[in-house]
């Protein structure tokens, strides 16, 4: 029988959270190295559109319709998980480690009694020894570990599936495959009054104000940054270059940003065209989220700064007399080019 890798497809108001594209997408990396199929789960009421996921890499989704699903409540949507797990037995089941996925995934992983590794920020199909003992085709749960001031692997060898929840943004979603389908399988669940010991009253959506996800270009602030100057300075560069704002979660937490636009381990993982640190340190922490820039400028007084080692362009010194130099020379180059414009 060809092994399965499940990704639990979270949906909010009829809308497919992005980490699950995510998933998706390395759901299909993982099967070429295991020769296996990708099965989504859908787990709700109403939804549409599910065979449009092929395009994203699933072959098969697996659909559990009930109204009681239409909003998420733990006890029921933990049942329909489960459920379809003891039915299709995947070798791999993935989540986002959202508030949902964090929450959903321990009950299942209790349940079934198997291993999980939270808050992952990639995955690998690898060889694992202990001992005498070879396992092949293993998922390699990799995850900052002790405050993360080290990388740690993590296999549950003698336990499937193996399970994982991954962080949002940290996995690429690759190009979509027009015009590929998903079968669409339903599966029926039973919802008892077991399940039903909370009722959704209401519900309110709060939308993002702050997309650094999709932001070409991020100025980062740091601690370096902590003043009130600093941070005025930090925005004008940011108005000026179209740009979104992000901070280390020492400067959010002295109350400099708004949690939103918190980019690191406990944040989010951004990867935009440029990232331009300003007085950040660059601990572990912050550089797992922004490892992915395709062009990092540094900014710190010191010389020994880990930033340095990850940033393509590095400037020592202080950002109050930087960042002004870099703004007078960007509205210099901007002036000259409407200028050439003008003689055009």
């Amino acid at each position: 029988m060809q092994r399965q890798i499940m990704v639990y497809l979270e949906y909010r108001k009829h809308k497919l959270a992005e980490v699950s594209l995510e998933l998706l997408s390395k759901a299909h990396s993982l099967a070429e190295d295991l020769n296996a199929e990708v099965v989504g789960l859908a787990v709700g009421y109403g939804l549409d559109g599910l065979d449009k996921l092929g395009e994203n890499g699933a072959h098969r989704v697996i659909y559990i319709e009930h109204k009681e699903l239409s909003s998420y409540r733990t006890l029921p949507f933990a049942k329909a998980v489960i459920t379809a797990i003891k039915n299709y037995n995947p070798y791999i089941v993935l989540f986002g480690a959202t508030h949902i996925g964090r929450d959903l995934a321990p009950r299942v992983a209790s349940s079934l009694r198997v291993g999980l590794t939270a808050d992952c920020t990639e995955l690998n199909i690898g060889e694992y020894k202990s001992g005498k003992n070879v396992y092949k085709d293993q998922l390699l749960q990799i995850r900052p570990a002790w405050g993360g001031n080290i990388i740690a692997t993590i296999v549950s060898p003698e336990s499937l599936p193996s399970m994982a929840t991954v962080r949002d943004g940290v996995m690429p979603v690759s190009r979509s495959i027009n015009g590929q389908r998903a079968q669409v399988e339903r599966l029926e669940v039973d919802i008892s009054e077991n399940e039903l010991l909370t009722t959704i009253i209401e519900q309110e959506f709060i939308e993002k104000q702050v997309d650094l996800k999709g932001a070409k270009i991020i100025v980062g602030a740091g601690m370096g940054a902590a003043n009130h100057r600093a941070m005025e300075l930090i925005f004008e560069l940011a108005r000026l270059l179209k740009a979104e704002v992000g901070g280390t979660r020492p400067l959010i937490d002295a109350g400099f940003l708004d949690r939103e636009r918190q980019i690191g381990q406990t944040g989010v993982s951004v990867r935009p065209n440029l990232y331009i640190a300003c007085g950040i340190s660059g601990q572990i922490q912050h550089q797992i989220g922004i490892i992915d820039s395709k062009r990092i400028i540094a900014i710190n007084k010191d010389k020994d700064a880990p930033i340095f080692d990850i940033a393509h362009y590095k400037i020592v010194g202080d950002l109050n007399e930087v960042i002004p130099l870099m703004i007078k020379g960007y509205k210099e180059a901007l002036a000259k080019r409407e200028v050439e414009e003008l003689k055009l």
